[in-house]
């Protein structure tokens, strides 16, 4: 299907990767497939909780987000996100789900705040260490995605499992860390946005729709307002905030109605290897 220029990317679980060896021969084999137009390799590898690849297959760890801003400074921050993109790269991988510019508005978030992945409650400082993970991975030839847009920071449900309504908690200042890296168009030029499912009340295409399929916040805000050229990407489609309020074919089609680049797909909740061709019989009216 690679070949056929038919799945245009895979994504990597902890599920999935054994052995490091056995990761690079996949990820040669896939862009091999298509030299002409190669995939997108793909592994969420934040540091910290969320690390698909760590000492358990015999890749090095790296501290979480909030734990990195404690020991040390954005420079020494790229030095240690070098690392880290250096072996990505060695492995096959070109491109990685991260950082996280959320801003730690709650501590208590079972998603961010609970697992130290925001770097700071200041936006700021949440921008100027986004901008190391950035540009290490730049180096390393490895494409990054800020997430989770408009901010998940806030939230007090996880949106893996339900849905999240952030009406009352989420304000402008969590935008802060976007505007800021937007304003240097250099260091964003290879960087995708991924955006989260996430409900901001009034903010939106009305009552229930998430931020992942909304126009307004991804033509609107995101493109028109911050002013973002770049690819745009989903957060996981089969998230429990979107699966469980919307059949997969509404899904698809707001979510591409907003202004969706690229639709990622875990192909965890209902697990089948033919989840590309179902997509693809799909009428899509």
């Amino acid at each position: 299907e690679i070949a056929a220029w038919e799945v245009g990317g895979v994504m990597y679980l902890g599920t999935n990767i054994g052995s490091l060896k056995t990761v690079k021969a996949m990820n040669t084999a896939f862009l091999a497939a298509n030299p002409d137009l190669p995939p997108f390799i793909t592994v969420d590898q934040e540091g910290g909780y969320v690390e698909r690849l760590n000492v358990s297959n015999g890749f090095p760890e790296t501290p979480s987000a909030r734990d990195l801003a404690k020991k040390t400074d954005p420079d020494g921050a790229t030095a240690v996100y070098s690392k880290m993109a250096k072996g990505l790269a060695e492995l096959g991988f070109n491109v990685n789900f991260g950082p996280v510019a959320d801003v730690d508005v709650n501590p208590a978030n079972p998603v961010i705040g609970k697992f130290g992945r925001a770097y700071s409650a200041d936006p700021m400082t949440v921008m100027q260490y986004d901008a190391a993970f950035i540009n290490a991975h730049e180096s390393a030839g490895v494409l990054t995605a800020l997430k989770h847009f408009p901010g998940h920071g806030s939230s007090s449900t996880d949106s893996h499992e339900g849905f999240v309504d952030i009406s009352d908690t989420w304000s402008e200042s969590e935008l802060t860390p976007y505007k800021l890296l937007l304003d240097h168009p250099d260091t964003v030029a290879n960087v995708m946005v991924m955006v989260g499912h996430l409900y901001v009340g009034d903010h939106g295409d009305g009552a229930g729709v998430p931020s992942s399929l909304s126009r307004y916040w991804i033509t609107d805000v995101l493109r028109g307002k911050l002013g973002f050229d770049g690819v745009v990407i989903t957060d996981d489609m089969e998230m429990g905030a979107v699966r469980d309020h919307f059949e997969l074919e509404d899904r698809i089609v707001r979510a591409v109605n907003a202004g969706v680049d690229i639709l990622l797909f875990s192909n965890t909740a209902r697990p089948r290897a033919s989840i590309a061709d179902d997509i693809r019989a799909m009428p899509m009216g």
